[in-house]
């Protein structure tokens, strides 16, 4: 797959605030971006390493069951997201190489268009995929 990068790795947290004092000790910064999405129960807030992006993410409100259904119960690491491109054509590779897409994606994430697949069998990883909104 051509022009694969990794975006983020997402991690589930039980209580945003202070994960987000946490991560502020541990990269000597705020927050590059916050969202709140209602629609979907989820609290977001992401700090830029220097190698990388890391997203916390807080399930909130009885909207959050969605959510909860693609990434799980578990805080912790939780999944890697591969920034593409072209998201369509991207999902589409992953299907021929046997990745199976989860209900409701692709759809808008909390930095663009998103698509995330069944937990792998054989590296036991869950994949997302997400190709930024244009700014």
């Amino acid at each position: 797959m051509s022009g694969l990068r990794i975006d983020h790795l997402g991690i589930i947290v039980a209580d945003l605030d202070k994960a987000i004092e946490r991560f502020r000790f541990l990269t000597d910064g705020e927050p590059a971006y916050t969202k709140d999405m209602p629609d979907v129960g989820l609290r977001i807030a992401t700090f830029e390493a220097e190698n990388i992006s890391l997203e916390l993410v807080e399930y909130a409100g009885s909207a959050s069951e969605f959510a909860k259904e693609v990434m799980g119960d578990e805080t912790g690491l939780n999944h890697i997201s591969l920034g593409v491109d072209d998201l369509n054509k991207a999902i589409t590779e992953f299907t021929e190489a046997g990745f199976k897409i989860m209900e409701g994606f692709p759809r808008e994430g909390a930095h663009g268009q998103v698509a995330f697949f069944r937990r792998d069998n054989d590296t036991g990883l869950l994949f997302e995929l997400c190709e930024r909104a244009k700014i």
